[in-house]
């Protein structure tokens, strides 16, 4: 069989796609290809489970209007399908007064992108929501949630696969190579080939070397960072109602360790921000050769090291340090306590580097021929997907003959 489009990827960015696609043209034949024996293992399955307004991002950008349609597509999804999801609201608290024009500043973003309802808040208003965090000042963005974004990659596959009995999932199968035959693409994994008119590749912390398969001329590359948690122990979850983040420091490209209330009752506390030596290692210790290699041997990486080396050596030594994790914790909540915490989980974040370590931070979607390619979709790409699959399904209209 030759499929109409085939999508590589079956994390939240392609399930979306899928979804859209399928929706929008149910006579196609499409294929969802991903490498793992389960959906969503990556990038969506291991992120903290929130949906973001739209608060940080630059207005206009790709990120900004993804992200705040996004929202508002996938909790109307999560309604009518059953999918666990809160839309509680966070706090932003401000601990000191340095941090204050950056808070000014990213509630002037919020309301350039237009979220209804935040407003910025006192100290006191900040200990009315959130009784255990010491704040001078903070802001209220009620637009803010959590969600099982796993549920929602499966469900988004599923309703596209009962859209067309001639669609397929593929589970189990990566693409180790593209060949390009008689107009068409032929994907090849260790089992099969997949041919297909065209492809859409979502491929995440691998999006850079899918798009060199397929013969696109890539200046910049992928670099992973991991991000690890601890959680609140039984005892200590009273702690935290729902959602607090500290306010963002602009000169560092993370939004710094936080506090989250995830869909089943379980509270996270982080990520820190470490440089990772396995795309997909989500252990301390995990190594790849290859990655390392590929990683270290670029300019960009290192571009990336230099510009943050303060912040660079703070994450790696509370990375291997409770003690200092914790440190980091109290200056929102002072009455958390080493016992408070227990180990949690971890997760990668792909970065797309310029070789002058520019992290390339807006979401970035190009195409090639019979090809599309999601080359940059960071945080908030899980709340922003529903929206990124219809602006794929956009490009297809015009880049395909569909």
């Amino acid at each position: 069989m030759v499929y109409d489009i085939a999508i590589i990827g079956g994390g939240i960015v392609g399930s979306a796609t899928f979804y859209q696609l399928q929706k929008r043209f149910p006579t196609l034949k499409i294929a969802l290809i991903e490498k793992e024996d389960i959906l969503a293992d990556h990038q969506t399955g291991h992120n903290s489970g929130v949906l973001h307004s739209g608060l940080y991002y630059k207005p206009g950008s790709l990120k900004a209007r993804n992200c705040i349609e996004g929202r508002e597509e996938i909790v109307a999804f999560s309604k009518e399908h059953g999918i666990d999801h809160d839309v509680c609201g966070k706090v932003v608290a401000a601990a000191s007064e340095v941090e204050l024009p950056f808070m000014d500043n990213i509630f002037e973003i919020g309301k350039e992108n237009k979220l209804s309802g935040i407003e910025k808040i006192t100290g006191e208003q900040v200990k009315e929501i959130e009784p255990n965090v010491e704040a001078i000042a903070g802001l209220w963005v009620p637009q803010t949630g959590i969600i099982d974004f796993r549920a929602a990659t499966a469900k988004m596959v599923e309703i596209a696969l009962s859209l067309n009995e001639d669609s397929k999932l593929f589970l189990g199968e990566e693409v180790i190579a593209v060949e390009h035959e008689d107009g068409k693409q032929e994907l090849i994994t260790e089992k099969q080939k997949i041919k297909a008119r065209y492809t859409v590749f979502c491929a995440g912390l691998q999006a850079d070397r899918m798009a060199i398969k397929d013969g696109v001329e890539v200046k910049e590359k992928v670099v992973g960072f991991r991000g690890d948690y601890y959680e609140l122990k039984d005892e200590a979850k009273h702690k935290v109602k729902n959602l607090i983040y500290p306010v963002p420091n602009p000169a560092f490209p993370f939004l710094g360790v936080h506090f989250t209330r995830m869909t089943d009752g379980e509270i996270e506390c982080g990520p820190n921000a470490v440089f990772t030596f396995k795309r997909e290692g989500y252990g301390k210790t995990d190594f790849s050769m290859k990655d390392t290699i590929d990683a270290l041997s670029y300019k960009g990486t290192w571009n990336l090291f230099f510009k943050n080396m303060s912040f660079g050596i703070n994450e790696y030594r509370r990375a291997f340090s409770k003690k200092l994790f914790l440190k980091t914790l109290q200056r929102l909540i002072p009455s958390l306590e080493m016992d408070d915490l227990k180990p949690g989980r971890s997760g990668v974040r792909a970065l797309l580097l310029s070789p002058d370590g520019d992290t390339r931070d807006d979401f970035r979607i190009v195409s090639r021929k019979n090809s599309i390619h999601v080359l940059n979709a960071p945080s908030p790409a899980a709340t922003a997907s529903m929206a990124i699959g219809r602006e794929i399904a956009d490009m297809a209209v015009e880049k395909f003959s569909i």
